[in-house]
């Protein structure tokens, strides 16, 4: 064989392995788009990864993840959808309420799955429930409709207290008003005054907690706001330190020294998130799959935490939890 073919030949075997790479479809990739900071949002992120595995994506093996974290500065958002957008990202997940309303003003073509606990139908995220239409669709954790039902448990709980205090995140105004308008509704069905204070940063959270001790609150209501998911420990200490009966959204919350939560299972709703995020990146359309709705709610208590400021837990109450941790 002459050295030229020679050469040629090898040349050309060598140009294979290329090539049928090229052929190869490329790695898809996802953003998420968290409110928070990663040091506070590893499980939300860990639940996310179990869903995409149960469709069979696995980061960095066959998925690639962008990920965007505003750190609390809800301001940022618009400009981190805006990035991911740029980037082409195949869909987009988002965990709160304000970051899906970032992202839906950032695009109307990319895929957006989300995790949420304002009403995304009265928000405008979606036509209905069952047809969401558009390239918006997820899981509605009913967190803004299930407000009254804390109020009440917490009022059980206190029933002689006159006021009762609202955490509210004002920069989050859709979770707030919302909340807000509902759980005004049950105070005054219960005959009781509902305090709202307000908090956007945690470096207000311990002139927050003075005022509700010269308020006289009897007990006070944590929102859902990712603000205050992402900061429990300090919220637990400052509650435990003005002896304040406490009720979260939470059931993380009450396992890490809260003293009553009432809620869905926030990490599943994650979990499913990542699924439909799976299920959109084989080919459904954010369209055709319904936003899926809690189902199941749990109250925990925990007992341990109730011996501090003194309280007994009415025996009814603890009767009705679904978890007890003493």
């Amino acid at each position: 064989m002459k050295r030229r073919e020679f050469i040629g030949l090898v040349g050309g075997a060598a140009a294979w392995p290329l090539a049928a790479r090229a052929q190869q479809p490329a790695m898809p990739v996802i953003g998420y788009l968290e409110a928070g900071s990663l040091e506070t949002t590893r499980e939300n992120v860990a639940s996310v990864r179990r869903g995409l595995s149960d469709t069979g994506y696995v980061e960095g093996r066959n998925l690639g993840i962008e990920y965007r974290w505003a750190d609390d500065h809800l301001e940022r958002l618009p400009a981190l959808a805006d990035d991911l957008v740029r980037r082409q990202v195949a869909a987009i997940v988002v965990t709160t309420t304000p970051a899906v309303l970032a992202a839906k003003a950032a695009t109307k073509s990319i895929s957006i799955v989300f995790s949420m606990g304002a009403d995304p139908v009265e928000t405008g995220l979606v036509a209905s429930l069952n047809r969401p239409g558009g390239n918006i669709t997820g899981i509605y954790n009913l967190n803004t409709t299930v407000g009254s039902k804390r109020l009440e448990l917490l009022h059980e709980l206190v029933p002689a207290a006159g006021s009762i205090a609202f955490l509210v995140n004002p920069t989050n105004a859709v979770l707030a008003e919302t909340q807000t308008r509902e759980l005004q509704i049950a105070a005054r069905t219960l005959g009781v005054r509902l305090l709202v204070l307000s908090a956007s940063d945690p470096s207000e959270f311990d002139a927050g907690f003075a005022t509700l001790v010269v308020e006289r609150a009897g007990g006070l209501l944590v929102s859902s706001d990712a603000l205050f998911s992402n900061r429990l420990d300090q919220l637990i200490a400052l509650a435990v330190r003005h002896r304040l009966p406490t009720m979260y959204a939470r059931r993380d919350a009450t396992a890490a020294g809260g003293l009553m939560s009432y809620g869905p299972d926030y990490f599943d709703a994650l979990r499913q998130v990542g699924v439909y995020t799976g299920r959109i990146l084989k080919g459904d359309k954010p369209a055709d799959l319904p936003v899926q709705q809690a189902t199941k709610f749990e109250l925990i208590i925990n007992l341990k935490t109730a011996k501090t400021p003194g309280l007994t837990m009415p025996l009814p109450l603890l009767g009705r939890a679904d978890e007890v941790i003493e």
